[in-house]
């Protein structure tokens, strides 16, 4: 180890492990410090960053940068091979880049393959956005007939309805009240 990203990185293993952030003498420990101002020159370091906090009872907690992940400089092609480039520093966090509002956010997985061609696969995760009112062409998790669905909200002849994005599927068309539940504002996948 030796920079002060190193140590992060490590206390990110650690929490990720044990869903807490270790004592001082167990920094000292992790991290290969021979004395305690050592962690405390370090804690301080990483507060003034805003990767940890102090808790009430004076425990380290992470802070707000502490889940951020370093954003590559350049973008992967899924098309033909381009040149490749170095990390730039630059950082993103999940929940700042999908959640607009954490009160109203809550992730669902799917189930089922009626979204596939709009690149929802079984057991993908999407965040969804609770709200009443969707605009045509959103992505919504709808209520019909007492059943949560996830499709593409359209309409036709003064009716709402909702459209699979697979061929295998038919249109929804609600002879009773459609409600919707959430907009999808984002999606993503754990690979085996």
């Amino acid at each position: 180890m030796g920079n002060d990203h190193d140590y992060l990185a490590a206390l990110q293993d650690y929490y990720a492990e044990h869903k807490t952030l270790p004592s001082f003498a167990m920094i000292a420990t992790l991290l290969g410090f021979k004395s305690k101002n050592a962690v405390t020159a370090l804690v301080a370091r990483l507060k003034l960053q805003n990767y940890l906090e102090s808790a009430p009872d004076k425990r380290l907690k992470p802070g707000a940068r502490f889940f951020e992940r370093i954003l590559a400089e350049s973008v992967v092609q899924a098309g033909m091979p381009s040149a490749a480039t170095g990390d730039r520093h630059d950082t993103l966090s999940i929940d700042d880049y999908l959640v607009e509002r954490p009160s109203q956010t809550v992730l669902i997985t799917v189930r089922g393959d009626s979204m596939i061609d709009a690149g929802i696969m079984p057991d993908d995760v999407v965040v969804v956005e609770k709200r009443q009112m969707a605009n045509v062409g959103d992505m919504v998790v709808a209520i019909v007939d007492n059943e949560f669905t996830l499709k593409t909200l359209g309409r036709e002849k003064n009716a709402f309805v909702l459209y699979p994005a697979n061929k295998a599927y038919p249109t929804i068309r609600p002879q009773g009240r459609l409600e919707i539940f959430g907009v999808v504002v984002g999606q993503f996948r754990k690979y085996k």
